[in-house]
């Protein structure tokens, strides 16, 4: 049998790679697809914007989204002031790039990249976000007069970091994310929501990671109004059909209302994805997924009850 001629096997040679390099093709794209419709980590989905109406915005993963509110609402829970949730979010940022990973330099871990043979808790332990912003806040506060240090240097006194001013890039993100879950700022966080359910599913999944980041706080409050001599329990969430109802009562840990309800608001929207969550109100306002314009627009008067409209109660309705 004839040996093929060298154009012959220059023609088989460059098919051979076309048609690699097709397939190479398919599989990126429909790894982009798989990304898209899962809403995968590597994907923005959520953005928050200032709400001092100067353009600033951050555009970060629905993963990002769901530890950041974790972050958020452990500050929140222990009383903490707005500033010590940035410092902590800058901290996660620089630290994981707020991701709960399992690898770092030496035996570091999760979020902040806290080291078990440093004191910081068990392997276990650092990988629970809930537990890691716990002790980040403790050690945050034993440094005097925190709040009104430079950002990075509060975070070095916690973090013993080899790259102490790493910390300053993240601030301008940190600051925007803070004010929106902390609730300072009304109606600045949105998500996509697309479906990429890590935790369990329905309004009781919901419960179960209210009660994860706020622990019994947000299911049980005990409000105090402002001057008032004695605190007063507030109702418990309920849950209705697919609805979970979280009450807003009164000044919380010296919060406003309106601020603990944009808070539990833009934590329902942080956790979209992560809960199958389709629709939640407050105020007045609408936030619901399924694009990327997931803007909170304004309800008409025929569009929301007493309650949502007089910012009386945050309502997560689930996909299931």
């Amino acid at each position: 049998m004839p040996a093929q001629s060298r154009p012959q096997q220059r023609r088989r040679g460059r098919l051979f790679r076309g048609l690699a390099a097709f397939v190479i093709l398919c599989a990126v794209a429909g790894y982009l697809v798989v990304q898209y419709i899962t809403a995968g980590t590597d994907a923005p989905g959520c953005k928050v914007v200032s709400g001092r109406d100067d353009g600033v915005a951050y555009e970060f993963t629905p993963e990002q989204a769901v530890n950041a509110a974790t972050i958020t609402a452990v500050g929140t829970g222990r009383g903490l002031p707005e500033r010590a949730v940035a410092i902590a979010l800058a901290t996660a940022l620089q630290e994981s790039g707020l991701r709960n990973i399992t690898h770092g330099d030496r035996d570091s871990l999760g979020l902040f990249q806290q080291r078990p043979s440093q004191g910081w808790g068990t392997e276990k332990q650092i990988m629970d976000p809930t537990y890691a912003a716990g002790e980040f806040y403790k050690h945050l506060v034993k440094v005097d007069g925190y709040t009104k240090l430079p950002l990075t240097e509060a975070a070095q006194r916690v973090q013993r970091s080899g790259y102490p001013e790493a910390y300053a890039k993240h601030e301008p993100d940190a600051t925007v994310l803070a004010a929106a879950l902390t609730g300072s700022s009304a109606a600045a966080l949105t998500c996509d929501g697309r479906s990429g359910a890590t935790f369990a599913a329905g309004p009781e999944g919901v419960r179960e990671a209210l009660v994860r980041d706020f622990g019994g706080d947000a299911l049980d409050t005990t409000a105090k109004e402002v001057g008032a001599a004695e605190a007063t329990p507030a109702p418990e969430a309920t849950v209705s059909g697919r609805t979970v109802t979280v009450p807003v009562t009164g000044a919380a840990k010296g919060r406003g209302s309106q601020e603990r309800g944009w808070q539990l608001a833009h934590w329902a929207v942080a956790n979209a994805s992560a809960l199958h969550i389709q629709r939640v109100t407050y105020a007045g306002r609408e936030w619901t997924a399924g694009n990327t314009q997931s803007e909170w627009r304004a309800m008409s008067s025929e569009e929301t009850d007493g309650a949502e409209k007089g910012a009386g109660s945050v309502r997560i309705l689930t996909a299931q």
